[in-house]
């Protein structure tokens, strides 16, 4: 048996003016070969478990592509080109399956489907090629996707912390195909008309709690597989929204279960839109709290959606609130870095901090702040992910310093961009989290994979930036409609 292993992952905001090259790829994590066997092997990440199935099934693999990207604007059509064609050489050369672990997000110059689009392309090569796909629960599942593989799952968590979950039960539904001990299976796709907020999308909450529960009840009754893809509403193309996968023994088995669950998930609609809150009442009900750390979500600037992490609004306010032993996680600002790492540890220095970026989608321009502070730390960025999501992987937020401010705030400072979803962000730099009174992060959700064991309150703060949760103030012009809550819609499926 041989099989050909690839990982191509990037979840594209539309609204994001960060450009998503073949650099930004390459600054995050490119592998091939046997160095991408090397770099997740020992993972807890997709591609880590397909290459221990083939291990169990004694198969040759081919993995010609391992590549992913933090959040931003459109991927390039160079880099698509870049990544796509070594993985469509490696089918072209001949074999026997295909695994495939992609994001379901991507955007690219020319297509609206990054992954629908290769998934056809290699469909065009080997049409009767089994093909296994993981997605992300962001994902923006579109027809082309389900018609080009032979199944796919997708995470039920968020933060994502399943990966090899999912990838090992999507495996063992495809690997048989692959063995030809088993007949394809079937799918069932059902698209609501729903555009669902990020912030309301955690696994723990409703109402995504409900729906994973429900993929879960069809799963235990027999289901081979059943996903509900909250969907990643920064996206302007047509297919963004909240979906329903079933992976059926049948066509009959995997439409029902699909018709049960999209209408649980239908009925939740109006708790999928996040409600808003005045940003200083906020600050200041966190401020009343003595018992740390709490933990203050900048949500609307959080990179791992497609933010620029320069954005100082939030950081401003907490200052002028006086808020005491605060750590920030992480703003980006590579300049500030250079200028930090000149003065060297423990040099007083004066900073225009972020605002390097302006948002043209939103009509924002980049406003830095002055900050006066003390160099504390500088390192170079790099450490090893310990907690339960990305676990074994190793994270390279580049040139990094610590700025301290007024003895009051450690702001970590930041030359790559990187969501702080794991608590390396700060102990690699030298601050114990579990020891702050307030821990400022530029994240959602997926913090709570590393701070929630830590959280004593949390506080999501509604500052601005591209991963803003306003869909009002986001100018649509690609995306089917109607959709709600753009729309008032009272029927799912009319």
């Amino acid at each position: 048996m041989k099989l050909v292993l690839a990982m191509m992952k990037h979840e594209t905001n539309t609204f994001s003016p960060i450009v998503t090259d073949w650099a930004r790829f390459e600054s995050w994590g490119l592998y091939t070969g046997q160095a991408a066997i090397d770099a997740y092997g020992k993972t807890n990440m997709p591609l880590g478990v397909y290459l221990k199935l083939a291990r169990d099934y004694g198969a040759e693999v081919v993995l010609p592509m391992a590549a992913e990207a933090m959040p931003g604007g459109l991927v390039t059509a160079d880099a698509y080109q870049r990544m796509t064609d070594p993985i469509l050489a490696a089918v072209r050369a001949g074999c026997d399956g295909c695994l495939l672990d992609l994001h379901g997000a991507m955007v690219v110059e020319g297509t609206e489907d990054g992954e629908g689009t290769l998934l056809e392309q290699i469909r065009a090569i080997a049409p009767e090629l089994p093909i296994a796909v993981t997605l992300d629960l962001h994902c923006n599942l579109t027809p082309k996707m389900v018609g080009n593989c032979t199944a796919l799952i997708g995470y039920k968590t968020y933060p994502h912390v399943d990966m090899d979950v999912v990838a090992d039960r999507i495996g063992r539904v495809v690997m048989p195909v692959i063995a030809g001990q088993r007949k394809a299976p079937a799918m069932a796709l059902r698209q609501l008309p729903l555009l669902s907020q990020t912030l309301c999308q955690g696994t723990d909450d409703e109402p995504m709690k409900s729906a994973i529960a429900a993929c879960c009840a069809e799963e235990a009754a027999g289901l081979p597989a059943a996903s509900v893809f909250g969907g990643f509403a920064m996206a302007d193309i047509r297919d963004a929204g909240t979906t329903v996968i079933t992976v059926g023994d049948d066509q009959a088995q995997a439409d029902a279960a699909a018709d049960r669950i999209a209408a649980k998930v239908w009925d939740k609609r109006d708790i999928h839109i996040y409600q808003h809150r005045d940003l200083a009442e906020s600050v200041a009900k966190a401020k009343q709290l003595s018992d740390g750390p709490v933990i203050l979500l900048d949500h609307a600037d959080n990179c791992g959606s497609g933010g620029t992490q320069d954005v100082m609004k939030v950081i401003a306010e907490v200052l002028r609130q006086g808020l005491e032993d605060v750590a920030v996680g992480a703003v980006w600002d590579p300049e500030a870095v250079q200028a930090m790492q000149k003065a060297g540890i423990g040099a007083t220095v004066t900073l225009e901090l972020g605002g390097k970026s302006d948002i043209p989608a939103l009509g924002l321009k980049g406003k830095p702040l002055k900050l006066t502070g003390r160099v504390r730390t500088i390192t170079d960025g790099e450490w090893i992910v310990r907690g339960p999501m990305y676990t074994g992987f190793k994270v390279m937020m580049g040139p990094t310093a610590v700025l301290e401010v007024d003895g009051r705030m450690q702001i970590v400072v930041v030359s790559r961009h990187h969501e702080p979803w794991d608590t390396g962000v700060f102990r690699s730099v030298g601050i114990d989290p579990e020891h702050k009174r307030y821990l400022l992060l530029k994240s959602r959700i997926h913090y709570r994979a590393g701070f929630a064991p830590l959280a004593k309150a949390t506080f999501t703060l509604d500052g601005e930036g591209a991963t803003t949760s306003d869909n009002s103030i986001l100018k649509y012009e690609k995306l089917r409609r109607p959709i709600y809550p753009l729309d008032r819609i009272n029927d799912w499926n009319a």
